[in-house]
């Protein structure tokens, strides 16, 4: 062997043991100062599964929230928190707006319900972000918290945009932005970010789907002309002394969100229709979704009883605890006649109907549920969660829709054969009992 081939042995040798260490011996990786600006209720319950994976991974964590807070718990091993007083417990108005709902919804449709819900919803609306803007302000006026914010030397705010003072402290902070979202002040988060034809993609609360005739494309375009008016005379005057004070230059919420680095979208195509999108949009639509775990032994000796007919489940949000008395007594009633057994969160008075078939509960593991092989119907409000979580385990949903997005995102499973919706007004002995029936016996 020749000396040159004796050297390049050595020195291919050399490099060899060089990528060895590199491979065996990865660089040192610090985790990020990430301040979070999230959404109570159902929302949080998302932003918690992001916050969980991100602490894992060795980021720090800050999490504003209210004092009033029904869902984000002041002290978590998972992050230090920072408490907003907005003055008012919005988990009892929003309670009572949805009782008020309910009872219109019973009522029927008329063009004087419709306007009543409509001035009600929009009432709420605005109320809720003039408290968030008034905290916020009030924050802001607060040295001590704006100067350990500033010190603090976050890299990036996670927001949830469907509020804007999250947005509004990343600008004032000039901070990268990282949006969880599907909903933005002024609705569904596509319709400010990419281009968003109205002849095809329907407006949500439109009850359309993506195939619509010329009467509808009109009152698609009408619908989405009120978003815009709701965005500019209900939303931005709330934001206005905060962007105005502290923003140099001020600001609006809409163009705030254009500026948004990433948008984390909790969204995908197996469940919307076809649209135009942009490419800083990440589709995490279902990753809260995962396999079912064993469920409790009571609860699976429950389900277990059911043979081969198996179990329907039954939830409503949590929001809504108990549907009216009457209601509830005729869905009892039904489940009552079905072979199945039926498990139902419902916190109201006890049904009187109930069957000896019927479990009633305050809360349910719902993704383990949804899960078991024995789950055949899961009857739902139709939010973004549980449908999504339907989806993933393959059940079909018996869809009561309450308000907002509900009945679209029902209308979306409807579309493709694996949900039914029965209008509230329309739940009675007879309708409920055809619907769970026929998916009992067909299946998805």
């Amino acid at each position: 062997m020749s000396m040159g081939t004796m050297s390049l042995h050595r020195v291919c040798g050399v490099f060899v043991f060089l990528s060895l260490c590199l491979i065996s011996f990865p660089p040192h990786c610090h985790g990020g100062n990430i301040l979070v600006f999230p959404l109570d209720g159902s929302h949080w319950i998302n932003m918690k599964i992001l916050l969980e994976e991100l602490h894992a991974r060795g980021h720090n964590l800050t999490v504003i929230r209210d004092t009033y807070s029904w869902y984000i718990p002041e002290k978590s091993p998972l992050y230090t928190s920072i408490t907003l007083d907005t003055k008012e417990c919005l988990e009892d108005m929003f309670a009572e707006f949805i009782q008020e709902h309910m009872k219109m919804q019973r009522e029927g449709a008329s063009l004087l319900n419709f306007f009543k819900v409509t001035a009600h919803f929009l009432y709420i609306f605005s109320h809720f972000h003039s408290l968030w803007a008034d905290a916020t302000i009030n924050m802001f006026e607060d040295q001590n918290v704006m100067n350990s914010l500033k010190e603090s030397k976050y890299d990036l705010v996670l927001t949830d945009p469907a509020f804007a003072p999250g947005l509004v402290l990343a600008k004032y902070l000039k901070l990268p932005v990282v949006l969880n979202v599907r909903w933005v002040t002024s609705g569904e988060g596509h319709f400010v970010l990419a281009p968003s034809p109205l002849s095809y993609i329907p407006v949500p609360q439109s009850g359309f789907t993506d195939k619509m005739n010329f009467i509808q494309r009109v009152k698609n375009m009408l619908l989405y002309s009120i978003s815009l008016i709701q965005q500019k005379f209900v939303v931005e005057p709330h934001y206005e002394t905060l962007c105005n004070k502290y923003i140099e230059g001020g600001c609006d919420t809409i163009s705030l969100l254009l500026e948004a680095d990433i948008w984390l979208f909790r969204s995908d195509f197996v469940f919307d229709f076809p649209r135009p999108t942009m490419p800083n949009v990440v589709y995490i639509g279902g990753f809260q979704c995962k396999p079912a775990q064993p469920l409790p032994a009571d609860l699976e000796d429950f389900v277990q009883s059911a043979g081969e007919h198996g179990v329907i489940i039954m939830t409503l949000g949590s929001v809504v605890d108990a549907l009216p008395k009457e209601i509830a007594n005729e869905i009892g009633s039904v489940f009552a006649k079905l072979p199945q057994k039926v498990i139902w969160r419902h916190k109201g008075e006890r049904p009187s109907t109930l069957g000896n078939n019927t479990l009633i509960v305050d809360w349910m593991p719902q993704k383990d549920l949804l899960g078991h092989p024995q789950t055949r119907v899961f009857v739902a409000h139709g939010g973004t969660n549980g449908v999504q979580e339907a989806i993933y385990h393959g059940v079909p949903v018996l869809g009561i829709p309450l308000f907002y997005d509900q009945y679209d995102n029902l209308l979306r499973l409807q579309e493709r054969g694996a949900a039914k919706i029965l209008q509230l007004a329309d739940v009675n002995g007879n309708t409920f009992e055809q619907d769970p029936l026929q998916f009992c016996q067909v299946g998805w």
